[in-house]
Order: structure tokens, then C-alpha cells, then sequence
């Protein structure tokens, strides 16, 4: 009885109080972007290394992103966990607001030491969270994966820091400002900046822990951490390279603009072939953090040769994608979230007809997926609409090189954008259309009223991105002014609810038109089907090319949607193929495409750390007398330095 109490207490009080938490703190960094920075010192940490805090437009934006994005989540979660899964309720309850909690000090911290110590505050609490239900062999293989990429990746970080300080001992992101780095160690701190970050981003060949580590995890820490966590490594990038380095060379943003697209690429070709929601979703995240990458690449190019207008644009495409991709990412993962609760299943294999078990779901679900595949009136559309315009001003750059290979670059972006369509329309489909592959999906139940109320906020939130972009916009304009001294807000306030990011003779999109003409097109439709053609109308079986049998095992499968893909970018994958033979009394034909950046980069590595060790492990003896020789021998070693 008091286990039962204390999960009631967990889930129906302290995860909505975490949700309003989420809200105030959305309030509260809505207040701050145009507000001047705060700063604050916080007497805790080591005896003369005290927290030093900072509340600027950057920080108090990617704080709104978290707050809005977390306030979906934890009342999700209010009616997602369940008695006896994993960890205990009371301690997982507390390691997801820590997790939140130090997400959100890490954007506020304002030097080296807290910065470190809140980041890997915010690595630890999420393995804890990704290996909740630790029994499982595969969840803690994956959990071992995700913290060993966050460490290599935090250390990283600390050189980076270490390069910012100039030799001065002063880890303070106010002495880093102050420095006059020479271009060498500029680009230095910068490259150290993109690894460290990158590995928490997922960045491509650093993307390895993602696929594993959000399958492993529960669907709203899969919904924090794709949605919102690695939207800090994404603050770390833009902190560093527009706000601590004193200048931006043009090359850095090549680097980044390869890196986005090659992972961009890279993650919406892998999503397309998998068979588990949840792994699909994680490699689809792969997907937007290149192209969030790709954008501040842009953003850098312009800004090293002075454009800061359009500097500003592609930096606004990239905050606006942010917001969009923490919204209805993390709205998908709580849907996937629904329906494993309602099934039991992850494999898109054994599910199918769902929207008519779980409408709500379904419905809800479908907004997400259409905002993730970039359509209008949604946020991903506008997000990727700007980040579009923005390639499409590259030509006014002064470097001939790069006019002849940015359009190319925007070219391979729409192909990603119509991949990841392909992607989502696959994903729907399988699940919730079509007739149920497995007789149990009858006994499907609908979201709970915590869940719904969760999914419904963010439901609202990739409406309102959608329609109201100008507004937005406007609201990013601090940030920008921040960062590249310019901003998009007086051209866009100028032209009312027409978006026209810097004029209308160039392109422009009415979001709110656009939303008038598909309702007037459904309504006509209906209107025409329902009263015109009003007896005309039957109902029939549909048509299986002569077959008068058809089955849920004759419907489009997740591998057969994969297939052409397979086809097509076979390069991309290790192949291996399981092929019957002619004296197989049950013939099996199976295809597995890896990833081959784990073959041929990680287990290589793997096994060369592992022979080191074995080398190492050489020097332990167990026994005193060789331990004397070994400190003997070093003493003697660094007498001779010492006297030469």
C-alpha cells in the first residue's frame, strides 16, 4: 500500500509539478531575451572557484526551449511510467529533474568550471536514465556507449576551454571574451569546440551512441534527450564560435557546412531502412542536428566576409529549426511512447492499423510527423524554408569557390528534406494505417489523460511555430543582435502575417493563407463527394489485382518501403545478406545493413585499447620489489633530465 502511495505521489504529483516548473521556466527566459544580461555568482564549488552565472539572450532562448519542450514531457510522463519497471519511481523521478535541472545550468553557466561540472552532471544522470531498466543486457551495453562518447567528447571541451583562457588561469567566460587569440589557436580552441560538441550532438562519425542509447532509454527521456539535450551541444557551438572567439574565419564554417550535411545525409538514409520506431526516430535526429550544423556554417561563412544580414538570416534558421525540432521530436517519442504501452512492440513489422485502436494517438501523432517532414503550415516547414533562402543568397559571396559549391549544397539539403518526407510517411503509415499485422493490436488502448494533456502541448507548440513565424522571428531578433549584430525583425514586422525574410521581391510564404486554401480545398472536396455525389457513393473491398483473399500480410512492410533505399545508397551500409538454399526445409531470406563507420572505425579502435590494456596490465605484477624498481628507474630517469 505505501509503494503504491509513494508511486501515485511520483506520478501524479511531483512529474506535473516538474511540468510546471518547465512552464515558469519558460516565462522566465521569455522575459530575459530582450532584457540586458544578468550575471551572478554563486558561492558553492571549490574554495576560490565559485559558479559564475549568466543570464544573455542566448542563453535565456535556448532556456525557453527547454522549458517548453520539458513541460510536454513531464506531464507525459505523469502517465507513462508504470510500477515495477526498472528503476524505482522515486529514484527515476529524481534523476529526470536532474537531468532537466542541469540541463538547464549548463546554459546558464558562465565559466570553464561550472560549465564542466553541470555538463557532466547532465551525462550522468541521463545514463542513469537511459539504463533504467539496467537488467536488460543490450540497455546497458548501450547506456557504457553513450557515457564513454560524452566523456571522450567532455574532454574535448576542457582543452577547448583550456585553449580560450590564453595561458591567463582565469576560466571565466568574461576573460576568454577579452583575449586576442591569434587565428592558429582560434581555430584550434574552435576545432576542439566542434569535437567535444559534436560527440553530445551526435554529430557524423560521433553519432554512434544516439541510435543505440534512445531506443534504450524511456520514450520521455528519448523525448528530453533528442529534443532538448542535444540542443546544448548546439548552444556549446554557437557560444564559443560567435561569443568567445573574437573572430570567425570563413573555413570554419565550410567544416561545419561538410560536417552538417554529411551527417544530415548520413542519418536520413539510415532512418529510412529501420524497422524500430524509436531507432528511426534517433537517426532522424541525426538528420536535423546536420542540418542545424549546416546552418551555422552558413551563418559563419557570411558573418567572416561581413554579411551580417545574411549572417542573420541563416542564424535565425537555425534557432528557428531548434525550437521546431525540440517540439515535435519530442512529440514523436512520447506518440512511439504511447504506442509501446499499447502494444508491447517497437518493430514496425508487428504493428499496423492502429488509428483504429488508438485515434488519439494517431491524430496527435500525425502533426508531429507532418512538422518533422517539413509541410506547411508546420514548424519544420518554415525552419527549412529559411534555412533554404539562406543558400539561395550564396552567390553575393565573394569567394568563387564557394558560389559553386554552396548551391550544390542546397541541393543535397532538399534531397534530405524529401528523404525525410519519405521517412515519415513510412513511419505513419506502418503504424497507424492499413490493417494490424498482429490479432493482439485489437486489445490497443488510447493515451491517458496525462498523456494527452502532455502531447497536446506540444501539439500547440508546432501549430503556433507554424503560423506564426513572423512573431517568432521577432522574438529571436535579441539573439541574433547578440550574435552577429543583426537581425530579420524589421523586415518582417514590416510585412504583416507575410513571411519575407529580407524582402518580398526575393520569396515570401503566408503561413495563414496557406492553412485558408487547404481548409477551403477540404471543405470543397467534402462538400462535392458528400452533396453532389451524395447517392453515387458505395463502399467496397479494395481491389487486390484479382486476389479475393487479401491480408494484413499483403500490405507495403517497413522493409519493403526500405528496400529502394537499400538500393539506391547501398554504399552507405555494410550489407549482409542471409540467403536460402535449394535444400532448405524452411528457406529464410534476411538483409541486415549496419553501420559501417562502427565496423570500420570503432571496433578497430576497440580492439587496439583493448591490446594496450593487455600491455599495461603487464606492468602489474602484484609483487613490492617491482614496484620499488619501477619508482627507482623513474627517479633516475628524471634525475638525468633534471641534470642536463
Amino acid at each position: 500500500m505505501f509503494a503504491l502511495q509513494r508511486f501515485r505521489l511520483v506520478a501524479h504529483v511531483l512529474f506535473p509539478a516538474g511540468g510546471l516548473l518547465g512552464l515558469a521556466l519558460f516565462a522566465v527566459a521569455l522575459a530575459a531575451l530582450s532584457s540586458p544580461a544578468q550575471t551572478a555568482v554563486l558561492p558553492v564549488g571549490l574554495p576560490g572557484l565559485p559558479f559564475h552565472l549568466r543570464l544573455d539572450s542566448l542563453s535565456a532562448y535556448f532556456l525557453l526551449v527547454i522549458g517548453a519542450a520539458s513541460a510536454g514531457v513531464s506531464a507525459f510522463a505523469a502517465g507513462y511510467f508504470r510500477r515495477g519497471e526498472g528503476t524505482p519511481p522515486g529514484l527515476l523521478c529524481l534523476q529526470y529533474h536532474v537531468f532537466l535541472a542541469s540541463m538547464a545550468m549548463v546554459l546558464l553557466a558562465d565559466d570553464a568550471y561550472a560549465f564542466m561540472v553541470m555538463w557532466e552532471t547532465m551525462a550522468l544522470s541521463s545514463f542513469f536514465l537511459v539504463t533504467a531498466n539496467h537488467r536488460i543486457p543490450e540497455i546497458r551495453r548501450a547506456g557504457y556507449v553513450y557515457l564513454l562518447v560524452a566523456h571522450v567528447g567532455a574532454i574535448g571541451i576542457l582543452m577547448c576551454f583550456g585553449v580560450l583562457q590564453a595561458n591567463t588561469g582565469d576560466y571565466t567566460f568574461a576573460n576568454m571574451r577579452a583575449q586576442q587569440l591569434s587565428p592558429a589557436w582560434a581555430s584550434i580552441g574552435f576545432l576542439l569546440a566542434v569535437f567535444g560538441f559534436g560527440a553530445k550532438a551526435g554529430i557524423v562519425p560521433l553519432h554512434v551512441w544516439l541510435p543505440e542509447a534512445h531506443p534504450a532509454a524511456p520514450s520521455p527521456v528519448s523525448a528530453l534527450m533528442s529534443g532538448v539535450m542535444l540542443k546544448t551541444a548546439i548552444y556549446g557551438v554557437l557560444r564559443v564560435a560567435f561569443d568567445l572567439l573574437p573572430t570567425q574565419l570563413w573555413w570554419w564554417g565550410v567544416l561545419l557546412l561538410a560536417l552538417g550535411l554529411a551527417s544530415a545525409l548520413y542519418g536520413v538514409v539510415f532512418a529510412a531502412i529501420q524497422v524500430d520506431m524509436k531507432r528511426l526516430l534517433a537517426y532522424s535526429s541525426i538528420e536535423n542536428i546536420g542540418l542545424l550544423f549546416a546552418a551555422i556554417g552558413l551563418a559563419l561563412v557570411f558573418s567572416a566576409y561581413r554579411m551580417q544580414l545574411l549572417a542573420a538570416l541563416a542564424l535565425t534558421a537555425c534557432l528557428y529549426h531548434v525550437a521546431s525540432h525540440a517540439l515535435f521530436k519530442s512529440l514523436l517519442f512520447v506518440g512511439t511512447g504511447s504506442v509501446l504501452h499499447a502494444t508491447g512492440e517497437r518493430n514496425l513489422g508487428k504493428l499496423g492499423g492502429l488509428i483504429r485502436f488508438t485515434p488519439w494517438v494517431a491524430w496527435v501523432t500525425l502533426v508531429g510527423v507532418l512538422a518533422s517532414a517539413g509541410l506547411p503550415p508546420f514548424a519544420g516547414f518554415v525552419s527549412e524554408w529559411l534555412l533554404l533562402q539562406s543558400f539561395l543568397f550564396t552567390p553575393g559571396l565573394p569567394h568563387p569557390v564557394l558560389n559553386m559549391l554552396i548551391p550544390v549544397v542546397a541541393a543535397l539539403i532538399a534531397l534530405v528534406a524529401a528523404l525525410a518526407g519519405y521517412t515519415m510517411v513510412k513511419f505513419f503509415g506502418v503504424i497507424f494505417l492499413g490493417q494490424p499485422r498482429e490479432e493482439r493490436l485489437a486489445q490497443a488502448h488510447d493515451a491517458g489523460r496525462w498523456e494527452r494533456a502532455g502531447m497536446l502541448w506540444l501539439v500547440a507548440g508546432c501549430v503556433a511555430l507554424g503560423l506564426l513565424p513572423n512573431q517568432f522571428i521577432q522574438l529571436i531578433e535579441p539573439v541574433t543582435q547578440s550574435l552577429v549584430h543583426s537581425g530579420l525583425s524589421a523586415t518582417v514586422a514590416a510585412d504583416g502575417w507575410l513571411l519575407a525574410p529580407t524582402g518580398v521581391e526575393r520569396a515570401s510564404y503566408g503561413p495563414v493563407i496557406f492553412l485558408f486554401g487547404v481548409a477551403a480545398s477540404f471543405a470543397l472536396a467534402w462538400l462535392l463527394v458528400r452533396r453532389l455525389y451524395h447517392g453515387r457513393v458505395r463502399r467496397a473491398p479494395p481491389w487486390a489485382c484479382g486476389f479475393p483473399w487479401p491480408n494484413a500480410r499483403m500490405q507495403d512492410t517497413a522493409e519493403g518501403f526500405g528496400q529502394p533505399i537499400r538500393q539506391i545508397f547501398e554504399p552507405f551500409f555494410r550489407m549482409r545478406r542471409e540467403l536460402p538454399t535449394p535444400f532448405d526445409e524452411h528457406p529464410r531470406y534476411r538483409v541486415t545493413a549496419d553501420d559501417p563507420l562502427w565496423h570500420w572505425l570503432y571496433l578497430p579502435i576497440a580492439a587496439a585499447t583493448a591490446r594496450l590494456a593487455r600491455l599495461v596490465g603487464l606492468l602489474q605484477q602484484g609483487r613490492i620489489a617491482v614496484y620499488l624498481m619501477y619508482s627507482f628507474v623513474t627517479l633516475v630517469v628524471m634525475l638525468l633530465m633534471v641534470t642536463r
